[in-house]
């Protein structure tokens, strides 16, 4: 029997139950620990490279049970195994723009592997951040089936990566107890200040219009897309802590799962919502999208709910407006953190 909101065993819950977070202090990991941390007797260990300048804000406050070094992660792994409840593995190499293959099958694809082994080995559930990326530009849609997953053609090796590892996994005869594949749409929100050219586009707007009073937004370069017409699949990072929590306590069916709202935003929406956020009228300016991104830009992401929703997540997800508006003015303004 599982208790409601634990994902564990029953006797197992008289005692603290540990959950570790990989990449706790990145964006979306930060976020997911500190909610982990309010629930009734968990406990989170953090895995990071914690020596990465701009992050320390991320972590610093929360009661953490331990934080281990990503280096040294799984020889504390076996040490500890039967103490493990469950393992998000959220810590990855994001960088869109990085081109090195050899960085991506190192900390992404290799990496994964050995926390998949580790998770089969001592019988500990998985999810794992997967990623939009896998998808390219849409060729196939935005499915999480997982008969596409050999077809799909990644724009980036970040994407490449990601979906080398979902391939990988799902040919796997040895896995987890459980084990899914989140593929993250575009996630927006507190927390990702340390990211630089990779934080969100609400980030980006919100610091432009603070020391410009514009935003500039990427000329479109594809026919059929208006200047800043193109779409993507705009999540909030609270509503996707929300679902990385269903999916531990939950656990439907093994497997890969997209996780964006459903619905595509323009870019315009997005510049309006900030600057509405910021009580100010819309000033817009239109650029060339680099040249070293622009034959890999994604212009139309939406994904397909219709798995995650069936397994039984049922919860609304946050409207843009509604999320740019509680990141700007509880977050943004002040810098503070979730």
């Amino acid at each position: 029997m599982l208790l409601p909101d634990s994902g564990i065993p029953e006797m197992q819950h008289l005692q603290p139950f540990m959950i570790v977070v990989t990449g706790a202090a990145g964006f979306i990991g930060s976020c997911l620990a500190g909610s982990l941390l309010k629930k009734k007797n968990a406990e989170v260990v953090a895995v990071d490279d914690f020596s990465v300048l701009g992050k320390s804000g991320n972590f610093e406050g929360k009661r953490l049970a331990a934080r281990i070094n990503r280096n040294d992660f799984f020889d504390w792994f076996d040490a500890n195994a039967g103490e493990i409840s469950f393992v998000f593995h959220i810590g990855a190499r994001t960088d869109t723009t990085e081109f090195n293959m050899q960085v991506f099958d190192e900390l992404n694809t290799g990496y994964s592997k050995k926390v998949w082994a580790a998770c089969t080995k001592h019988r500990i559930p998985l999810v794992y951040a997967s990623s939009a990326a896998t998808y390219g530009s849409g060729e196939l849609g935005y499915h999480d089936r997982h008969d596409i997953v050999e077809q799909l053609k990644p724009l980036n090796p970040y994407g490449i990566s990601k979906n080398e590892f979902d391939k990988w996994a799902l040919k796997q005869t040895e896995t987890p107890p459980f084990w899914a594949g989140m593929k993250f749409f575009n996630v927006y929100g507190p927390n990702e200040y340390h990211k630089a050219r990779m934080a969100s586009v609400i980030f980006h707007s919100f610091n432009q219009i603070a020391e410009t009073g514009k935003v500039k937004l990427f000329r479109s370069h594809k026919p059929g897309f208006s200047d800043g017409g193109q779409l993507r699949d705009f999540v909030y990072v609270k509503d996707v802590v929300s679902v990385l929590e269903f999916m531990m306590n939950k656990q439907p069916a093994s497997g890969l799962y997209n996780l964006g709202t459903g619905k595509a935003r323009t870019f315009l929406d997005l510049a309006n919502s900030t600057f509405a956020a910021m009580n100010l009228q819309p000033d817009i300016e239109f650029i060339d999208t680099p040249e070293d991104i622009r034959d890999k830009y994604q212009y139309f992401t939406e994904a397909d709910m219709a798995k995650l929703r069936n397994a039984g997540y049922q919860e609304a997800f946050t409207s843009l407006e509604d999320g740019v508006r509680d990141y700007v003015t509880n977050y943004l303004i002040g810098k503070n953190y979730l």
